[in-house]
């Protein structure tokens, strides 16, 4: 499997393209805030562990950029009181 992080910001979300499929999360910028209201995977994607991947990425480039995130979406949520959870807002 080959990752492809990219920023989209003219669709607000960060992607994670896997051998050509996408897994996304959209974003609002708040502050010093980046709220995650939806993750999504493309279903051929579900369970391959790309939307952890992507969030790992989304934390990292939050982290990079001083912010904290609110997660709206309840995989995001979940995902960051996992692995993540100082990066909660």
């Amino acid at each position: 499997m080959t990752d492809a992080f990219s920023h989209n910001p003219a669709k607000s979300r960060y992607e994670l393209k896997v051998d050509g499929r996408l897994a996304f999360a959209d974003y609002q910028r708040s502050g010093h805030r980046l709220v995650i209201p939806h993750v999504e995977a493309d279903p051929a994607l579900r369970g391959a562990g790309a939307a952890g991947r992507l969030m790992k990425y989304v934390a990292d480039t939050a982290r990079s950029e001083g912010m904290k995130i609110v997660p709206l979406c309840s995989y995001a949520s979940a995902w960051l009181r996992r692995n993540d959870p100082e990066m909660i807002a």
